[in-house]
Parts: C-alpha cells; structure tokens; sequence
C-alpha cells in the first residue's frame, strides 16, 4: 500500500490556527451572531456559551486565520525545516503559495496529519477567503482518486477504519519518534498567541510537529529515522 509513496518527493507541513479576533466581545456584530449559532452545534447540548467556547474558533476556517505553516523537505538525505509565519495571514499563505510553484507539480506528494480533515481544507478555504488561488496540490476537484497528490499519516493509520482518531503524540509513542508535544500542545497555541504574544513558541511548536510527521512516514516505510544531524532548521 505504502510502496509507492517516495519520502524524498514530499512536501511535509503542519499549520498553526488561532481564533481570528483576540476574543468574543471583539468580534464584529455579524461574525457574533454567526458564532453563537455555530456554537449551539458544537456544545451539543451541554450548557457552554459561546464566549467560553469561542477558545476553539481557530479550528474552524471561517472564524480563525493561519499565523504559522512549517513545511519540510528532503535536500539529499537531510530534511530541511523553515516556516512562514506571522500576524498578517496574507503574507503567510502570499508565501506558502509561491513555495508551492517551487515545486514541480507532478511527482511531488504533499503529506500532514489529519491533513485530509483540517491542514489541506484550512488551507484552501482561507486561500480562497483572502482572494488566492488554491495551490495545484491541494486542489483536488477534478482530479481521480489515484491524481490527488495529498498523503495523511492519520489516514494511512486507520486501514479503512472510521471510527477514532489517532493522535500524532500517541503515534509518536507507539514508533518511538520523540514527542513534538514536550512544550505545549494544540489546545494552548490560541492563548499563547493572544494572551503571552509569543509566536516564535509556537513557530518552534509548529516545526517539531512537522518533522514528526516526516519521521512518522519514514516509520511506515519501514525506514529507520533521521538522527539529529540530518534535520536541519533554518528561518524562511
């Protein structure tokens, strides 16, 4: 199954969201209305408002932005690790979209975890939201199943089975890959952007989680993975 994936013709990434206004009473009026609508759904019942549940905006594409992508990529036999961050997400995805025409279009594999369910949409919806077109890669409309060009390490997991989740740490764990989780985790990236202002935290949060999911494929492939001295970090 796993045979025809190359590791050394992938563009690995994870991306950083956050909620796009600092808080619930900064929203504008029609983004307000519209979130206490959404999150009617997502508390499910339970008595949460929507100002308490407003930490997680920055999951969903039409209330969060994109403040960091970390990609790599295979020069010989080092990855090279760099990013694309910052406040204005224009310039952000302005730069993953031309790294994107960097690459030749066929033959080259773009690979995340849980890429299929939030990376790779997140993506191409706040590129389309900020008047970009979606990057060839990732534009999957037209393309039979075996053209798409998007592999995800959490997809590959399952084996045809829907019914859970599987995190990159407890992969991490179960192939002996060191956890990119040993600072903070997801679930804090939206209070360390707003509340700390630290975003370099996040970028070095980001760009460990994008050389797990490299490690994390080269497992799959029955490959050994990379010591130390062949990552290589370096600012875009």
């Amino acid at each position: 199954m796993l045979d025809n994936i190359n590791p050394y013709k992938t563009l690995f990434l994870d991306i950083e969201t956050v909620p796009r206004w600092e808080s619930y009473n900064s929203m504008p009026d029609n983004f307000k209305k519209l979130w206490d609508h959404k999150a009617q759904f997502i508390a499910g019942g339970k008595e949460q408002t929507s100002e308490e549940l407003y930490e997680r905006a920055g999951i969903y594409a039409e209330f969060g932005k994109i403040i960091c992508i970390s990609w790599a990529y295979f020069q010989n036999d080092v990855l090279v690790v760099k990013s694309f961050f910052g406040d204005d997400e224009k310039y952000v995805l302005e730069k993953f979209n031309d790294l994107c025409k960097e690459f030749p279009t066929a033959g080259t594999n773009m690979c995340a975890h849980n890429g299929k369910e939030f990376d790779f949409p997140y993506i191409s919806r706040r590129m389309l939201i900020n008047g970009y077109n979606i990057p060839e890669m990732l534009d999957t409309r037209t393309k039979k199943p075996w053209e798409v060009q998007l592999i995800d390490t959490m997809d590959l997991w399952k084996f045809g089975d829907y019914k859970s989740y599987t995190s990159l740490e407890l992969l991490c764990a179960l192939f002996e890959i060191p956890t990119p989780k040993d600072d903070i985790n997801g679930s804090e990236v939206a209070s360390v952007y707003w509340k700390e202002k630290d975003l370099p935290r996040i970028v070095r949060y980001c760009e460990k989680d994008v050389v797990s999911v490299a490690q994390l494929l080269l497992k799959y492939l029955r490959k050994p993975l990379l010591p130390t001295e062949k990552i290589k970090f370096s600012n875009a």
